[in-house]
């Protein structure tokens, strides 16, 4: 395969991207871990979900202002650099990177495991690794083959919950024989709406948050995309609707038909209790063939999101060099193979490290969403005021600026706060945050040598004179 240093390609199709756009929020976290969210804070789940749409819109928002007017692979890591500064940029691109590389091992073990199921003959850790690779290949060759792919899985989810959401508006209509469920009772009739008070919905904000990560991939694919400013500002305007419908709208139907408290919530997930309540058959069969085609699709958005963070940070010479390396259809060969390297390290550190290190390094990922909201509305509040002052068009803005983003910074590091001093989620702060200094301290290294290596050079050419 021949490798030259070049620019990404433009492969990516208007329906690529759309699709991407619609489906890049839903992962196996609305199929199943939604469950453990309302077992948590009962029928107000409605309301963690609603805040935590509402906060994922208005980020969306700011990073589209910034997209529109810059299309950059590396997006909000680029805009950091730009507008925090060259440490700033470099650690939420490294965070982001590390997020997505604990993610792929992760998503190929949940896809593994039902596989298993139905073929147990299979081990779980070798079924992992072929996963893996394929969809290794199918990021290897052309955005195109990673954007037709991600196409496909994307529509089936996206007709499974709207299947599931069309059958449950009928249940709740009373328009299905025999399941013995009709109207919306469940919201109250188990101990009120909120029966463990408004701490609990802000708990289940915070697990919420991590299956709405993901949504900021589709301004970093449309870079590869032919029409980047067009599909940026199309995705981001259908971001409120898809948030609505997907999440708001499932949540609803579940609290709305399934008592809070039923225990088949936590343990088996949201979709196959509401399923198993109305009687549907092979109700868990369904939603595993639902959820391998959702963590199949995550895991693939996984490595081209991870592969083409590295690829912006070697651009910018953060990262090293072979990442920049592309192929003649426009691949980041290396950085897709060392984000894939990575991603296996982390499976054998799960078997070679003690058990506590790498719960770890799990937990230092759980902050890093709202890290990189936080660094979006910083570097949007920047961005847009050296717009105006260089005179630059504004062709797309976030709303009330800059109340809103104000807001929003004000809101993140309020759930922060929070998130410390609730014990269940004090860890994933604390890791976050070890991390993160780590990786300051490594960026800031790395920029004094290059400043120094850069006087160095300098030096020479003055002499040289």
């Amino acid at each position: 395969m021949q490798t030259h240093k070049n620019n990404l390609s433009h492969g990516l199709k208007s329906r690529h991207v759309t699709m991407l756009s619609i489906a890049g929020v839903i992962g196996a976290g609305l199929f199943v871990g939604s469950g453990r969210a309302i077992a948590e804070a009962g029928p107000a789940t409605i309301l963690a979900y609603i805040f935590a749409g509402a906060l994922v819109v208005l980020v969306m928002r700011m990073l589209a202002e910034m997209a529109v007017a810059s299309p950059d692979s590396g997006s909000f890591s680029t805009y950091a650099d730009q507008a925090i500064g060259k440490w700033a940029g470099y650690t939420i691109g490294w965070l982001y990177w590390w997020f997505w590389v604990l993610i792929i091992p992760i998503e190929a073990n949940i896809a593994a495991t039902i596989i298993n199921t139905w073929v147990p003959q299979l081990d779980i850790w070798v079924l992992s690794l072929v996963i893996t690779l394929l969809l290794t290949a199918t990021n290897l060759f052309s955005v195109k083959n990673y954007g037709e792919f991600e196409f496909w899985l994307a529509l089936v989810k996206v007709a499974a919950i709207v299947g599931f959401i069309i059958l449950g508006a009928c249940a709740i209509l009373g328009l299905l024989p025999n399941t013995g469920v009709s109207g919306v009772s469940r919201l109250w009739d188990t101990g009120g709406f909120m029966p463990n008070g408004f701490g609990a919905v802000l708990s289940a904000m915070l697990i919420t948050m991590f299956s709405f990560l993901g949504a900021e991939v589709v301004t970093i694919a449309a870079a590869e995309s032919d029409a980047a400013e067009k599909q940026i500002s199309k995705a981001t305007n259908s971001v409120i609707w898809r948030i609505t419908l997907f999440y708001i709208l499932s949540i609803f139907i579940v609290v709305a038909l399934v008592p809070w408290t039923d225990p088949r919530l936590a343990t088996e997930g949201s979709y196959v209790t509401v399923l198993d309540t109305l009687g549907v058959p092979h109700a868990k069969a369904i939603i595993d063939v639902v959820v391998l085609t959702s963590v199949t699709s995550c895991l693939n958005s996984s490595l081209y999101t991870a592969s083409r963070m590295l690829y912006s940070l070697s651009r910018r010479g953060d990262a090293p060099a072979c990442a920049r390396v592309t192929t003649s259809t426009g691949t980041p060969i290396y950085a897709v193979l060392l984000s894939t390297a990575a991603a296996f390290l982390t499976v054998i550190a799960n078997y070679l490290v003690p058990a506590k290190v790498f719960g770890f390094l799990m937990a230092s990922s759980g902050a890093i969403a709202l890290l990189v909201y936080l660094v979006i509305a910083i570097s949007q509040l920047r961005m847009r005021k050296r717009m105006i002052a260089e005179g630059k068009p504004i062709q797309y803005r976030m709303w009330l600026y800059p109340w809103l983003t104000w807001g929003v910074i004000a809101f993140i590091v309020s759930v922060l706060v929070v998130m410390l001093f609730r014990p269940d989620h004090r860890i994933e702060v604390l890791a976050t945050a070890v991390l993160s200094i780590l990786v300051v301290c490594s960026g800031l290294l790395v920029t004094r040598r290059r400043a120094k290596e850069e006087g160095i050079v300098g030096n020479l050419q003055v002499s040289e004179r």
